[in-house]
């Protein structure tokens, strides 16, 4: 990560590549679905140990210090006076509110204290070292005050105390039962500062609640995502492979060589970083033997059950001497056809990323591949995406314009998306970018990556057998998936812009509080969060749409001379 604090948030909200390897799916082929739902279920594993250590620091030490700040004295337990420039005693106690407001005996600052999850990421930010706990924080605290309005100016003096700066303040009467007033302030102050401002805000009987909203515009629980394309090297270790090793049904289980070679591809993806070229790999007979065989029964069956765009692509992937029958083509050289037709590019990848981690790639236009090829025993079915499944499924689509728009808007939807948000994409695109149909002519054809590298199953997707259903994104996203066997329902698109239009109205409903967008030129993508971003963004869209303009301009006059 660039920053200790993304270390700490990704602690929380990803998974751990160890906890991953050990944990493959014994299932007849592996898929995003699965993943993102594996995912999830350790994510709350992980999430809930962090939360619960963090605590039990928090109750034996983490906020128990004591420490002097100008002359004033701000501890728990200490009840000996403060006197500041003339302020009663009942007004303010060592830091705290009143001692009428505190209760008896201090019951309340006896009692263990549990952290929400925003404060167990400040608090995880703070203790990265001393520089860190002094690091200035913005922060926006929501109160609920039980006592009315005479409640502010103690607030107030209490933020003083902790030497914070207020930046907003408004109150609004409560519909809390109890509560006269809720009271938004935005406070600027070091971050261990503000723990302790929370926790003194917290020990009074004055409030029926102290919330902690917000961290730097985005949500504290916003998951880390990447922002840049080099970030990617950030998630390319967080792999869930599925090595032969692992499953005793593997073609390749009982192969030593095999699982030789494919630790050894392997290896290269893992050494990949983001602005190297992609390492070429010198396959054998046997595996260019097995492109063959896949290769020339895909040229067999495409010109009848592959959509348009597909075929073309194909066409135009053949003219450039990548798709050749007795070769397997290299990524580097697939990759420079890409960026030439769509701007999309290639990254090698060990074996098949996280969900979150492999959605996020395609944000930045870069699909992860694989570079080692199936078991030769099995030449037209693998357990999981090798590149035979990546160069004649995905890649020919991701040289389409609109079918590369859809891929990337995908993409996006996923950063920042919350867990389960993650596995309803996952299941849109197994439905559409994995195994989707589109009317063509009043007739079915085959777009899905997975269809037109499975022979078996995109026969059986054509026939009369399965249930065919139209493509609705919230439908489709919580529609259980079949891994073990051919799928009984498929989701038919009319278009690939018909697709993208739906699935845009579908995204625009998640819960996710802010909109992101790609930046081709620092492949950078932006969070609009401000009101300056989104002016500058729509000057960039106004010249645009001056140059649109003018060009139709241009070509009327051109027509009518």
């Amino acid at each position: 990560m660039a920053v200790a604090a993304a270390q700490k948030n990704r602690e929380m909200f990803a998974i751990k590549k160890s906890y991953s390897i050990e944990n493959g799916y014994p299932s007849r082929r592996r898929s995003l679905v699965d993943d993102a739902r594996f995912e999830t279920l350790v994510v709350k594993q992980t999430k809930q140990s962090v939360l619960e250590e963090a605590r039990a620091r928090a109750n034996d030490s983490g906020l128990e210090s004591d420490f002097i700040q100008d002359g004033v004295h701000i501890g728990n337990g200490d009840n000996s006076p403060t006197v500041e420039d003339g302020t009663q005693q009942d007004e303010t106690k060592n830091g705290h509110l009143a001692d009428a407001d505190i209760g008896d005996d201090d019951a309340k600052g006896d009692e263990d204290y549990t952290l929400t999850e925003e404060e167990v990421i400040l608090q995880n930010a703070a203790s990265e070292s001393s520089e860190a706990e002094q690091a200035l924080q913005q922060a926006a605290l929501l109160l609920h005050m039980r006592d009315g309005m005479g409640s502010l100016a103690r607030i107030l003096k209490t933020i003083d105390n902790y030497k914070g700066c207020v930046q907003h303040l408004e109150t609004c009467p409560s519909q809390v039962t109890g509560v006269q007033f809720d009271a938004l302030v935005k406070v600027s102050m070091t971050r261990i500062n503000l723990i302790q401002l929370i926790r003194s805000l917290r020990q009074s009987t004055a409030f029926a609640g102290v919330n902690l909203l917000t961290e730097n515009n985005i949500s504290s629980k916003t998951p880390w995502f990447p922002r840049h394309a080099s970030d990617l090297d950030n998630c390319n270790h967080l792999m869930t492979k599925y090595e032969p090793e692992l499953d005793m049904n593997h073609p390749g289980f009982a192969d030593k060589d095999y699982r030789e070679r494919r630790k050894q591809i392997a290896e290269i993806a893992f050494a990949y970083k983001y602005g190297d070229p992609i390492p070429s790999i010198a396959y054998t007979e046997i595996e260019n033997g097995t492109w063959q065989r896949v290769f020339n029964t895909v040229l067999d069956l495409m010109p009848k059950h592959a959509c348009r765009e597909y075929k073309a692509a194909f066409e135009k992937l053949q003219a450039a001497d990548i798709f050749v029958p007795h070769r397997i083509p290299q990524l580097e050289d697939v990759s420079s056809f890409l960026r030439k037709h769509t701007g999309f590019t290639l990254r090698p990848a060990a074996g098949l990323l996280t969900a979150r981690d492999f959605l996020a790639s395609l944000a930045f236009r870069v699909f992860q591949s694989t570079q080692y090829v199936r078991h030769n025993n099995s030449p037209f079915h693998t357990p999981e995406p090798d590149c035979i499944h990546e160069l004649l499924g995905h890649i020919p689509l991701l040289a389409d314009p609109s079918f590369a728009q859809f891929s990337q808007e995908i993409g996006l939807a996923s950063l920042g998306a919350s867990d389960s948000e993650i596995e309803k994409l996952s299941t849109v695109y197994w439905f559409t970018v994995e195994f989707g149909l589109c009317k063509e002519n009043q007739q079915l054809k085959a777009y899905g990556a997975a269809l037109l590298s499975s022979i078996g199953e995109l026969l059986h997707a054509l026939s009369d057998k399965p249930e065919l259903r139209p493509f609705e994104p919230a439908s489709t996203s919580v529609q259980p998936y079949q891994d073990q066997e051919y799928q009984p329902i498929y989701y038919v698109a009319e278009t690939f812009e018909d697709a993208k239009d739906k699935f845009r109205r579908w995204v625009s409903t998640m819960s996710r509080p802010f909109e992101v967008r790609f930046n081709p030129h620092t492949e950078r993508v932006e969070v609009l969060d401000s009101v300056d971003k989104l002016e500058t963004l729509i000057w960039q869209l106004n010249t645009e749409m001056l140059h649109l303009t003018n060009a139709v301009k241009k070509l009327k006059g051109s027509h009518f001379e």
